[in-house]
């Protein structure tokens, strides 16, 4: 479970029903993946079929959770409890060797009082 509700992250820059208290900074998780032996056959394999590559896609979608969950925490850690502008980012940085970035600004947002 994410240290911030996955309500309370927005890849807009304003929740809807709350106002931004205190800025926080910017937070981020970082993972790097790179890809095994089996999984790169088994992937080969399934390009000779055509299709969705599902074993590189549920690697990036793990790679893209972890992330997503190292950032909430580092959010918390800095005493927000939103994240908005919330953006994802990936690069190779070596063969077959990934970095997945999620990245956003950390808020402390109030309820607006109606």
């Amino acid at each position: 479970m994410p240290a911030i509700p996955n309500s309370m992250v927005t890849g807009a820059f304003e929740l809807p029903g709350y106002r931004i208290a205190r800025n926080a900074g910017i937070v981020r998780g970082i993972v790097v993946r790179s890809r095994s032996v089996v999984g790169s056959i088994g992937a080969g394999l399934q390009t000779l079929l055509g299709g969705n590559i599902s074993l590189y896609a549920d690697m990036c979608e793990k790679a893209r959770e972890d992330a997503y969950e190292l950032m909430t925490a580092h959010a918390a850690s800095h005493g927000a409890n939103a994240v908005i502008g919330m953006r994802y980012d990936a690069n190779e940085i070596g063969p077959g060797v990934t970095e997945v970035l999620a990245y956003g600004t950390a808020v402390v947002v109030e309820a607006e009082r109606a």
